[in-house]
């Protein structure tokens, strides 16, 4: 799944495929092999989803994410963003 998205200080706003604007929470980012991740949750409260995101393209002030479903990348990925982030475990 494909976004387009603009960063809206510690959120970023995504259009959906019906075009739909969602909002989701930046709880942390990294960069690693020149690619940008997100860490992103749609709540910030402890029920909500998270995922991660990958950097595909930039162009003007717009960003273009994918969520990273390779499971290799996410693993490698999850692993850096558990240390990064305290009292926060992802897991597959």
């Amino acid at each position: 799944m494909k976004n387009g998205m603009k960063e809206k200080n510690n959120t970023i706003l995504c259009l959906g495929n019906d075009g739909e604007e969602i909002e989701f929470f930046v709880l942390e980012q990294t960069t690693l092999a020149g690619k940008n991740y997100l860490l992103v949750a749609d709540s910030i409260e402890d029920d909500g989803v998270v995922m991660i995101m990958k950097e595909i393209s930039l162009e003007d002030d717009f960003v273009s994410y994918e969520i990273v479903e390779d499971d290799e990348e996410l693993k490698m990925i999850s692993n850096i963003f558990n240390e990064l982030v305290e009292d926060f475990e992802v897991s597959l």
